[in-house]
Order: C-alpha cells, then sequence, then structure tokens
C-alpha cells in the first residue's frame, strides 16, 4: 500500500473514531495536519464515496465474518444440491482421513 493511501485510510479511521462524517474535506484537513506529502485529493475523494453512509466500526468488527449476503447464496446452492452434495462432502473428508493417517507412514505418535 502506497503513502498516500495508508494516510487517507488512517484519516479516515480518524474520523470514524470520532464519530465525525467521513468526507473528502475532512480527510484532507488531516494529511495536511499531519504533514504526510504527495497525497494527491483524489484519495480522499474515493475514500469518503467509498465510506458515505457506512459504519466504519461495523466494517471493522465484521472483517473475519465472511460477510452475511456472500453465505446466503451457498446455503441456498447446498439445499438445492441436497443429497449429491452430502455425500461429495463425505467423500472428500474419507479422502482426507486416510492422507492425513500416520499408519502409512509405519508410524505413530506413541510408537
Amino acid at each position: 500500500m502506497s503513502t498516500a493511501e495508508l494516510a487517507t485510510s488512517y484519516a479516515a479511521l480518524i474520523l470514524a473514531d470520532d464519530g465525525v462524517e467521513i468526507t473528502a474535506d475532512k480527510i484532507s484537513t488531516l494529511i495536511k495536519a499531519a504533514n504526510v506529502v504527495d497525497v494527491e485529493p483524489i484519495w480522499a475523494s474515493l475514500f469518503a464515496k467509498a465510506l458515505e453512509g457506512k459504519d466504519v466500526k461495523d466494517l471493522l468488527s465484521n472483517v473475519g465474518s465472511g460477510g452475511g449476503a456472500a453465505a446466503a447464496p451457498a446455503a441456498g446452492g447446498a439445499a438445492a444440491g441436497g443429497a449429491a452434495a452430502a455425500e461429495e462432502t463425505k467423500e472428500e473428508a474419507k479422502e482426507e482421513e486416510k492422507e492425513e493417517s500416520d499408519e502409512d507412514m509405519g508410524f505413530g505418535l506413541f510408537d
């Protein structure tokens, strides 16, 4: 990530942490106050538009959740596949168990 992107990201996070509306002008003001040079104004505009109407704190707390919208179609597809998907999963699990077995190597954990 470039210095311009980092500076803009940090400025947006500072604004979100203070509960202030994230705008391009406020991001630019913070960047100038931090004496970060060579940040083009387009970065402030891009970040402000991307975060418009979004709760940044909520976005950060759900980084690893995988997203709710993407999970619904996947679950629907699995339900439509029914038994075929379940059988395929069982077969894959059996294959993994065989591959990971220590017995195939001729020794075990307590030998």
